[in-house]
């Protein structure tokens, strides 16, 4: 069922678009069931590209930088890209309503993700948004103006998209609890070996969550493996 809040809440950000191969109708049918969960569909527009014929990278990377420039193109002040193998859970109009509020408000923020993985986080004002250190995933993610035409001047140097996303240290943030994943649905872009690992973790939602609990309670989860490491110690030495 759609929000109402969501709705008028999505209307905050200029542009919206969705990545998605020309030859994917089944992955866009099913983008847009999820779009319509949170209330944004009618926002959309389905940015359709062409399978890089040898890299799949290189074709992640131009389709990014496609949106990004139609975002600037359109005088857009903020830019919201999807892939078209999102999916939604845990969306919460309040948390999304405070993390809107702390985009209007803080006007030096580069980039905040609806998801991704961190290679650490901490907490902010606001209690919905967290600063993060970005390390990858770029399936559901919003860039300030500012920052978009800084990306859009980066030519493809055989980097993928998130690595190169990632070589920026500030201004990254991130909506927590985070809402959006990808699904584990076959791809024509990423390497087999690299998605069987992942489902073999549990799919790329289960490896997203852990992470973000992990990085949030990190201290906890220390703590407890030191006083693990203790007691089998004492345990050795009786």
């Amino acid at each position: 069922m759609k929000s109402e809040i969501s709705a008028k809440d999505w209307d905050y950000f200029d542009q919206i678009y969705c990545i998605s191969l020309d030859q994917r109708e089944d992955r866009r049918a099913e983008a847009k069931i999820q779009f319509e969960k949170v209330g944004v569909l009618d926002r959309v527009e389905f940015v359709i590209v062409k399978k890089h014929p040898h890299r799949f990278e290189q074709g992640i990377f131009e389709s990014h930088m496609t949106c990004i420039k139609k975002g600037i193109e359109a005088n857009a002040s903020n830019i919201v890209i999807f892939e078209d193998d999102v999916l939604f859970e845990r969306f919460s109009d309040a948390n999304f309503k405070h993390c809107i509020e702390f985009l209007a408000e803080k006007p030096d923020w580069n980039a905040l993700f609806f998801g991704c993985l961190v290679g650490g986080s901490e907490k902010t004002e606001n209690e919905s948004v967290i600063k993060v250190k970005y390390r990858c995933l770029a399936h559901a993610y919003v860039l300030n103006r500012r920052f978009a035409e800084v990306l859009a001047s980066k030519p493809w140097q055989e980097i993928a998209f998130d690595n190169m996303l990632s070589s920026f240290k500030e201004g990254f943030y991130a909506i927590y609890p985070s809402f959006a994943f990808q699904s584990d649905s076959p791809t024509d872009n990423q390497s087999f070996q690299l998605d069987r690992f992942r489902r073999l973790c549990g799919g790329l939602r289960r490896i997203q969550k852990c992470n973000e609990a992990y990085h949030r309670h990190r201290k906890v989860f220390i703590s407890l493996h030191i006083v693990v490491i203790l007691l089998l110690v004492l345990l050795i030495l009786r």
